[in-house]
């Protein structure tokens, strides 16, 4: 096969830790060839999406990480399959990508995860699918509301839904004086919707990465846990990954969502679970593979790449 990958900048990746990476050292000691482009490399030009791509190849060494070819333009269609891996923000120029490869699947182009249903899987809201698995939520930018719930609930989580990475995210108790600060500050003066959910004592265990591939969870999951005196377990807000087995509850929960996602054309999906609640449904680039791998000796490339050449050879 011949496969693009649409990623952030080639030298802003950090191979010892990326996913991306990981599937292109897995793509490519398979045989299969490699191609990437950015999302500003993605254009409509005389009734085609056009791309503007390079082939790469990989060095096996940290720096430089790849030798690239020359830039050429072609189609979309002119590869097997198309890895759709540009980090968030979730923003206007995010959206108009995926109106662009949908063009392109039009032309008959194969994109993972497929371009629409990371555009309707808000990370934050797409839990509303499945509100068996989910903790007392509210989503809303009418602060009475909020403080209604905080005190109904007593110690909340408040967040904003295009956040990543563990950022804007505020624990709050009732009565808290910053309450109030909080609730403009996310909302924005009542401008922008928010998430509001109970608090779960979960969190000390770890924020677990549960990762489904073709509709199946994988074996193992990183559980992200928060360092002392935070309640992130994010790896960016310096959370520690520790690889475990994939509990009963976990692979309930992700057997139960998995035939939708897959049916959805999610092929790569990252599960977030605290104390046994769903609390997000990550769809644009989901990480953790490689500290699963370089911990738990589980090779969670090898599934997706599987699941890859299983979709292209039919």
């Amino acid at each position: 096969m011949k496969i693009l990958f649409i990623l952030d900048p080639l030298d802003s990746l950090k191979v010892y830790k990326d996913t991306s990476y990981a599937m292109m050292q897995e793509a490519a000691s398979r045989g299969h060839g490699l191609a990437a482009m950015q999302q500003e490399d993605l254009i409509w030009k005389s009734g085609k999406v056009v791309c503007y791509t390079q082939d790469l190849e990989l060095t096996g060494s940290d720096k430089p990480w790849y030798r690239a070819g020359e830039r050429s333009a072609g189609a979309l269609t002119d590869f097997d399959c198309v890895v759709m891996r540009k980090d968030p923000p979730v923003d206007i120029e995010f959206i108009y990508s995926t109106y662009l490869l949908e063009m392109g699947e039009r032309e008959g182009a194969r994109v993972f995860n497929r371009p629409g249903a990371i555009r309707d899987f808000n990370e934050k809201l797409s839990i509303a699918r499945f509100p068996q698995f989910t903790v007392p939520t509210l989503v809303t930018r009418q602060e009475t509301l909020i403080r209604e719930f905080a005190e109904e609930h007593g110690d909340i989580v408040l967040k904003p839904l295009d956040g990543m990475g563990g950022a804007s995210v505020f624990r709050l108790k009732r009565n808290d004086p910053n309450l109030g600060v909080v609730i403009e500050t996310l909302t924005q003066l009542g401008a922008r919707t928010a998430m509001v959910q109970r608090f779960i004592p979960g969190i000390s265990e770890g924020d677990k990465r549960v990762l489904v591939i073709d509709g199946e969870p994988a074996p193992y999951t990183l559980a992200r846990i928060p360092k002392p005196g935070e309640n992130r377990g994010n790896l960016a807000a310096g959370g520690r990954g520790v690889a475990m087995p994939i509990t009963q509850r976990e692979r309930e929960i992700a057997e139960t969502l998995g035939p939708e996602l897959k049916t959805q054309g999610l092929m790569l999906v990252g599960l977030d679970v605290i104390g046994g609640f769903l609390t997000e449904v990550n769809v644009t680039s989901p990480t953790c593979i490689r500290e699963i791998h370089d911990q738990a000796g589980c090779n969670v490339a090898a599934l997706f790449i599987d699941a890859l050449e299983r979709s292209v050879n039919g």
